[in-house]
């Protein structure tokens, strides 16, 4: 295992082996090594196709996430919402499948969303913290200021993620 960056400083690639024989394949996901963090909690979803989940991000209990696709494809998404950051505001935007070599390392203060991109997908995450209801926001997927390049013009969408917040409304919170 090994680590790459990404063009957003924090944003990371973990590169893996994946051991293929007859029976199918094995594949590592995590080495404590490799990103000194604790993390305490998994989390799994699943979706069908066209299902966007996010843009969401935990504001006085930030979490890192490890995104590792266990079936089907996604194009997973996260945006710079630190505010020292010279990123902030941009986006990272990666397609992970069940067939890829690696995970997404997304350290605290991004906000992390996902569109389904198979006929369905599960999406296992290792985070950092313990959801924290209230302190959870959600970015708007389509804020015309971060302009994301979604594959789908219509997604199937939560109420929470329909009424996201704008990029402006993170510029303006006090921290």
């Amino acid at each position: 295992m090994k680590l790459e960056n990404t063009p957003i400083k924090g944003l990371k690639i973990i590169k893996t082996s994946i051991f293929y024989d007859r029976r199918g394949f094995f594949k590592e996901t995590f080495q404590n090594k490799l990103i000194k963090k604790k993390f305490v909690f998994d989390i799994m979803s699943y979706s069908k196709k066209n299902v966007l989940r996010g843009l969401h991000i935990q504001l006085q209990a930030p979490q890192a996430k490890i995104i590792t696709v266990t079936s089907g494809k996604v194009m997973d998404v996260a945006v710079d919402l630190r505010k020292n950051s010279k990123t902030f505001g941009k986006y990272y935007s990666i397609v992970i499948s069940e067939k890829s070599d690696f995970s997404f390392y997304i350290p605290e203060g991004f906000a992390h969303g996902f569109l389904c991109l198979s006929k369905s997908c599960t999406v296992n995450y290792k985070c950092s913290n313990y959801r924290d209801e209230k302190s959870e926001k959600t970015l708007s997927w389509n804020d015309k200021a971060i302009n994301i390049k979604w594959p789908s013009t219509k997604p199937i969408l939560s109420k929470k993620d329909k009424n996201g917040n704008s990029l402006e409304y993170f510029k303006n919170l006090k921290k």
